[in-house]
């Protein structure tokens, strides 16, 4: 076999190892997920670690090669954790449908208890875990960080829904019904609504500093649900960070430099968080 091309490398791969390893959710259903970190990381707790999910419309999500996150996180000495949770399509429809609707909640309990595996094995701490996700997955982190604050201390939460009691009246919402129900029917509204984000915020918690991130022309997500969720912590007495790019639609960023700018944004806060 001869090698005819190859993009060059991005960063140092040869000093990572991939993992995958199982954690147990709530209703004993077993999670997978997949653990990149530096060989021979200690297991003293003190990892900065970065979990990942989506969680929602039969999406699967496997391991990848991203310069971006190998340069700003990996190559630094940073731990990645890619969670298979209910809600996508990496074991067939039943994976996804385990988690729609009336069940939704498994995709959080899920992600909570990946959370949980990691911290008892000695990955990490919930000083230095944190969780990213974007759009369902915005809504995925939002949730849990309302559910579980105790867990985290850094939370990345882009282009996010999070007033599920408005969300289908805003832009795409009413398409994604099958997926969470209808909020304006009223014993669909009781299960949205012990998940909702903006619902189950509390003046009474204390959460980590969160990133919310979003953009003014999203037409998938509207902006909204980012700025109304980062006034009402503001406006509990919780700090949070908040980033709104003017352009770039769902993706929050429209040319090479924004996306620079997006990802040095989220990756310096993640740092400042974890490190």
């Amino acid at each position: 076999m001869q090698k005819v091309k190859a993009l060059p490398d991005f960063f140092d791969s040869s000093r990572l190892e991939v993992r995958q390893l199982e954690a147990v959710s709530k209703d004993g259903v077993r999670i997978p997920y997949f653990l990149v970190q530096s060989r021979g990381a200690k297991a003293d707790g003190s990892n900065p670690t970065l979990l990942y999910a989506y969680g929602g419309f039969e999406i699967s999500l496997l391991p990848n090669y991203s310069p971006v996150l190998g340069t700003a996180w990996l190559e630094r000495g940073g731990t990645y954790v890619l969670a298979n949770i209910r809600g996508g399509g990496e074991f067939g429809p039943p994976w996804h449908l385990g988690a729609i609707k009336e069940n939704r909640q498994r995709c959080y309990d899920d992600l909570a208890a990946v959370a949980e595996d990691l911290i008892q094995r000695k990955v990490t701490s919930p000083q230095h875990l944190g969780i990213m996700g974007g759009s369902n997955g915005g809504l995925l982190v939002g949730a849990v960080m309302t559910q579980r604050p105790d867990l985290f201390n850094a939370v990345v939460c882009q282009v996010p829904l999070l007033d599920m009691r408005r969300y289908n009246k805003l832009l795409a919402g009413a398409s994604w019904m099958a997926e969470f129900g209808n909020p304006d029917i009223p014993e669909e509204w009781v299960y949205i609504k012990r998940y909702s984000p903006y619902h189950n915020v509390s003046p009474d918690k204390r959460y980590p500093q969160v990133l919310f991130y979003t953009s003014t022309k999203d037409d998938r997500v509207h902006p909204g649900h980012a700025r109304k969720m980062a006034a009402k912590m503001e406006g509990m007495g919780h700090k949070v960070y908040y980033y709104e790019n003017t352009e770039g639609g769902h993706a929050a960023a429209a040319t090479n430099r924004q996306r620079a700018l997006r990802e040095a944004i989220s990756y310096t806060y993640l740092w400042m968080q974890l490190r």
